[in-house]
């Protein structure tokens, strides 16, 4: 008698994906290394503002404490670049590592169902790069604060658009990881993946004005200028002839992580192993 074996389920994929993902020593390594270099540029930042601080006037000092402005040290455009470029390529890697290796052949040879594989491996990766953005951009916001503590001017979790702008920089590394995959799935080569998404993610936005109207609605569209925003606490924002909003803003990251998402499965579906 032939017995039909059963078809695995999802949370078995996930599962077995989770497990693939954290038997690779440079999983944990990359992530660390990434985590240390943000740390660096942002906690850097601070201490380079706090060290001069004797050398601002005290009507500076009043402001400087009465604006909050140690906030746009919480999370530097430095940080938040090296952030998408380091989770990009983790992401990329997720993908590329297992076509390079002819690790995913072995996979479809056991789960026919590709779509299914892949939906769990951007499970995973968006699991771990949500955690690691978020312990990420806490970490930042209370190492950098407590550079300024000895003279009073550290801001706490409860200022005005500090949460918006923790959340803002800790949900960036999903966005990244799985815009990341989603190049990879479509290139399907280590390097071609994480050049491709280094200038999705941060090239683009450079050479996209926000002097014209459909450039400056494709800048708003992407994921640093959408960022750019939302971490814009502090003042008032620069003035342009076409400003993003911080609904808009906020729009972008689902959206993009839908897409990526989508791409992502879609993509195994389109084309031969």
């Amino acid at each position: 008698m032939t017995t039909t074996e059963p078809h695995a389920r999802f949370a078995d994929l996930v599962a077995a994906e989770w497990i693939k993902l954290w038997s690779l020593r440079s999983t944990a390594g990359s992530l660390l290394i990434a985590a240390l270099a943000v740390l660096g540029l942002n906690v850097g930042t601070a201490y380079d503002q706090n060290h001069y601080w004797a050398e601002r006037t005290l009507a500076d000092q009043a402001e400087f404490i009465r604006e909050g402005l140690s906030l746009m040290t919480a999370f530097t455009s430095n940080g938040a670049m090296v952030l998408m470029l380091a989770l990009g390529a983790f992401g990329a890697m997720a993908v590329t590592g297992e076509y390079g290796t002819g690790l995913i052949r072995a996979t479809f040879a056991a789960v026919p169902a590709r779509s299914s594989v892949l939906a769990a491996k951007v499970v995973v990766v968006g699991l771990v790069s949500t955690v690691f953005g978020a312990v990420l951009a806490a970490a930042s916001f209370v190492l950098t604060q407590a550079v300024f503590a000895e003279h009073g001017a550290g801001v706490s979790f409860d200022r005005p658009g500090a949460l918006r702008l923790v959340a803002a920089s800790a949900l960036l590394a999903p966005l990244s990881a799985l815009t990341g995959m989603a190049v990879g799935a479509l290139v399907r080569h280590g390097a071609g993946a994480v050049v491709g998404s280094t200038v999705l993610l941060l090239l683009v936005p450079i050479f996209l004005s926000t002097d014209r109207y459909w450039t400056a609605v494709a800048a708003h569209a992407m994921p640093y200028r959408a960022w750019t925003r939302l971490v814009d606490v502090v003042g008032t924002p620069a003035p342009s002839p076409y400003p993003g909003t911080v609904g808009g803003a906020w729009t972008v990251y689902p959206i993009w992580v839908l897409l990526a998402a989508g791409v992502t499965v879609a993509a195994v579906r389109r084309r031969d192993q």
